[in-house]
């Protein structure tokens, strides 16, 4: 095996051997030095350099459990584990410098994980006959690009050269041409919610913090929401400013822009400072009109794009986003601020707009004073203005330097809770 730290290239030998060793001459030629590694789980190949058998034996219960069976499903899942395990422990040895798989369903199945354990940058890419179909099981959270190889990875043919081409050569320049990176950024790291109908408040507020802070702003869709609190866990920021908490409300209601139950979970688990409001919850997302459940015909809807249709949340779906948002935020043993827009939630939440209905806010808003527990570090504030008005953005940074004045007294880190 290549000692140097190097790209792998990663696929099944018994099937896509040809494909696989053409990505690799393609990647050399580059000047980036490869390691293959095979993960078929029937037949056994000469060529790579990390053998079928060798990467199997990184499972917890040795190569015979992954190559030994007749059971395909169990051996693509058993050799999965197995390639984790085996990339989690180079990457520790700084022995791998990206990766780039190819695959079908199971090659897919197989590869996908083990890039996952990757940290966020690294170069990751997957030519996969799955990439025109819902890629979500397999990207998920992670910046993995995703290519379409359009035919299918059964043989090297005029069209699959060029494409497999074009992902060799986007992967050198990836690993090649990395994007230089100050030592260290002083700032603090923040992450920031935001929607479409949050954005003229988030980008004024990241305005106002940005000479202090590096803020990252994510996309309040489900799997940002998702990725906002992976990265918190994996302590990457300081704070996190959560104006947009609108995946509560999705996830309560069945709606597309789900981010699961662990939504607020981060802040509440390890107290990091939380500053936030209830951004965009007057809506729940759906696809097509066609795709909406028949139980909400009659409610009031908006076409946000032919792809994306807003429903109007009602009180009672308000009521439950608001209990549980003040109750995740009660678990939490750090700073909490929670600013309530009494004006409005979103752009389309205002008068003369197609959301606006203060009632139904007003049960959001009863439940969060209800539920919210007040303390010395628990604060819930009530504000008489509508959520992009620029005096809220303002509030929000001030609230946020106020809060951080006494947490951050080393730059980009923490020192007190």
């Amino acid at each position: 095996m290549e000692s140097r730290p190097s790209l792998w290239v990663v696929g099944t030998f018994d099937t896509k051997a040809d494909e696989l060793l053409y990505l690799a001459q393609l990647i050399r030629a580059n000047g980036i030095p490869v390691v293959t590694v095979d993960i078929s789980t029937q037949g056994h190949s000469p060529e790579p350099d990390v053998p079928a058998q060798e990467v199997a034996s990184w499972h917890e219960q040795g190569a015979d459990y992954v190559l030994g069976g007749t059971d395909r499903g169990k051996a693509v899942a058993a050799m999965s584990q197995a390639l984790c395990r085996l990339v989690a422990a180079r990457h520790q040895e700084q022995a791998i410098l990206g990766m780039i798989g190819i695959g079908g369903s199971g090659g897919t199945s197989m590869i996908a994980p083990a890039m996952h354990t990757l940290p966020y940058g690294m170069p990751k890419m997957l030519v996969t006959t799955m990439a025109s179909g819902v890629t979500t099981p397999f990207v998920d959270i992670y910046d993995i690009v995703v290519v379409n190889p359009v035919t299918d990875l059964a043989g090297l043919n005029r069209l699959s050269r060029r494409i497999l081409a074009n992902a060799a050569h986007a992967i050198s320049g990836m690993v090649g041409h990395a994007a230089a990176m100050p030592d260290v950024d002083e700032r603090p790291a923040l992450a920031l919610s935001m929607f479409g109908v949050t954005t003229p408040c988030v980008q004024a507020v990241a305005g106002l913090l940005q000479a202090r802070y590096d803020c990252q702003i994510f996309h309040a869709n489900g799997n940002g929401g998702r990725t906002l609190e992976a990265l918190a866990k994996a302590g990457m920021f300081t704070a996190i400013v959560d104006i947009t908490t609108t995946e509560v409300g999705q996830h309560l209601a069945g709606g597309v822009c789900d981010a699961g139950p662990g939504r607020l979970d981060a802040a509440a688990e390890l107290g990091l400072p939380w500053v936030g409001s209830v951004g965009a919850l007057d809506m729940i997302n759906w696809g097509p009109p066609s795709t909406i459940p028949a139980i909400h015909r009659g409610r009031r809807f908006h076409v946000h794009n032919p792809q994306v249709t807003l429903m109007r949340s009602n009180a009672q779906e308000l009521e439950r986003a608001g209990t549980r948002i003040a109750q995740q935020l009660n678990r939490s043993s750090g700073p909490v601020h929670l600013l309530l827009p009494l004006q409005g939630l979103s752009a389309i939440d205002a008068p003369g707009q197609p959301f606006y209905d203060a009632q139904a806010n007003d049960a959001l808003f009863a439940a969060i004073e209800r539920e919210f527990q007040p303390t010395a570090r628990h604060h819930l504030e009530k504000v008489p203005l509508h959520i992009n008005d620029p005096k809220f953005a303002r509030l929000v940074a001030d609230t946020v330097n106020k809060v951080l004045a006494g947490y951050c007294n080393v730059p980009g880190g923490r020192t007190s809770h």
